[in-house]
């Protein structure tokens, strides 16, 4: 009996994280449909890394890999970024690629690093993502692909958009270090 408990509140604790992910009109989030249109024209034409599998599982940590090459999601409260507060810049952590900066980020009270707006809208792509029952926007690298996390409509003006990222997807350095050497 203890075993079906167990299976009841995880389901119970999916459930809920379905609905504080979930965006509230049904609609996937995103900037204006013609800016979206012009990201992903340039994502398409835009030189991509492309290694194998087996490549990215002996280049990334083992939870990088999880959640960029096997779209896992990190826990929340418990990563590297969530409560970071200091003034710089975040990278793809698979290919050194500048994601967003601090100057955009704010606690979202999620458990995860959320910003408002990446660097530049052709660092990103996105996708529609239908799994865990609804269907949610997919963020990964326009680069390299690696899944980063989702984007929502609930985020702060002036984007009103809420990209929630996972912290193994992203290597975060001070504006005085020099940023990652882009992976060739």
């Amino acid at each position: 009996m203890g075993r079906w408990l167990e299976i009841a509140m995880m389901l119970t604790l999916l459930g809920g994280l379905l609905i504080a992910c979930a965006p509230k009109d049904g609609k996937q989030p995103g900037v204006d449909e013609h800016q979206h249109d012009a990201t992903a024209a340039h994502a398409a034409t835009q030189t991509t890394l492309v290694k194998s599998e087996a490549e990215w599982k002996r280049l990334l940590p083992a939870e990088s890999f999880y959640v960029m090459r096997e779209h896992g999601t990190e826990r929340p409260f418990r990563n590297a970024y969530d409560k970071n507060k200091q003034d710089g810049v975040y990278y793809c952590r698979a290919c050194g690629q500048k994601l967003y900066d601090s100057k955009h980020k704010y606690d979202s009270g999620t458990g995860w690093p959320s910003f408002y707006q990446p660097v530049d809208g052709h660092a990103i792509g996105t996708k529609a993502d239908n799994t865990l029952f609804t269907v949610r926007t997919e963020v990964h690298c326009s680069r390299c692909g690696g899944h980063l996390g989702h984007v929502f409509d609930d985020g702060p003006k002036p984007t009103g958009l809420r990209y929630c990222m996972n912290s193994a997807s992203l290597d975060f350095r001070k504006r005085s270090e020099a940023p990652p050497p882009l992976l060739k």
